[in-house]
């Protein structure tokens, strides 16, 4: 399997995007902004499909137009009813001007069907630089913003009262799940940026309440999840992101049973 270049591209392109997603996801989780998640895809694939119309890179219009959107949920909505009406607002309007450009886009289905659900075995070594370069980006600003983050997610009204500025971290990880929207899609497309941002996470969550276990967790189970569907989809001939968000569906399941009983 690995005697070939596209799969070994494949699998390092997967490999950073999981722990980004992995890592990314578990404060998306935790801050129960799954949600922004979702729109901020749709709204990706509404740009790279008006980047293609105007001659440019998809990867390049996903990437400003999650971006431009993410910091834009921020600034719009501070607080969860708010926030939930803003990422709402921007979620329609994406959706309207990606029909809009879809209607130009008939000659390109297979771009279109690549956006939609992925292919990462596509990826060739351009993508991946760009990709890796993208995923020291978000883990960086990760970095940097963790500790005020993580105490700003669990106790909001307490970090506001030790002088946390809530609405400017609030921008500043959006932006950062924006960035990892981005290099999820090239792996899962639009529609299941859920099954890497979101599942692991999740799964993480119901096997640890221990912060630092649970990002480990999370990454690594990203990582399984998306190697185990690029293996799976190898010796099956399947689509890859099919044995992505399956192996992520299952085990969230898995996760979620062996709490019940241990409970």
């Amino acid at each position: 399997m690995l005697d070939y270049d596209f799969m070994r591209h494949a699998f390092a392109a997967a490999a950073i995007v999981a722990v980004v997603a992995g890592l990314v996801g578990y404060f998306l989780v935790l801050r129960g902004q799954t949600f922004a998640g979702h729109a901020l895809a749709h709204v990706g694939f509404t740009g790279a499909t008006g980047a293609v119309l105007v001659g440019a890179s998809p990867l390049a219009g996903l990437v400003v137009a999650t971006v431009a959107a993410g910091i834009g949920m921020g600034f719009a909505g501070e607080h969860l009813a708010q926030r939930d009406v803003a990422i709402g607002m921007v979620l329609s309007l994406a959706l309207g001007l990606g029909l809009l450009f879809l209607h130009f886009f008939t000659a390109y289905a297979t771009q279109v069907t690549a956006l939609l659900f992925g292919n990462v075995l596509a990826v060739d070594v351009d993508t991946l630089w760009v990709l890796l370069a993208l995923g020291v980006l978000s883990l960086g600003a990760l970095g940097v913003i963790a500790r005020p983050l993580l105490f700003a997610s669990l106790q909001p009204e307490l970090a506001e009262a030790k002088g946390v500025n809530l609405p400017l971290f609030a921008v500043l990880f959006l932006a950062i799940v924006a960035l990892a929207t981005a290099e999820c899609a090239q792996i899962v497309g639009v529609l299941l940026v859920f099954t890497l941002m979101v599942g692991p996470a999740a799964a993480a969550q119901q096997l640890t309440s221990r912060i630092g276990w649970g990002l480990a967790l999370s990454a690594g189970l990203a990582l399984v999840e998306a190697w185990g569907g690029i293996a799976m989809a190898y010796w099956t001939d399947w689509p890859s992101s099919f044995w992505i968000t399956a192996l992520s569906a299952a085990v969230y399941l898995v996760a979620s049973g062996g709490r019940r009983v241990m409970r």
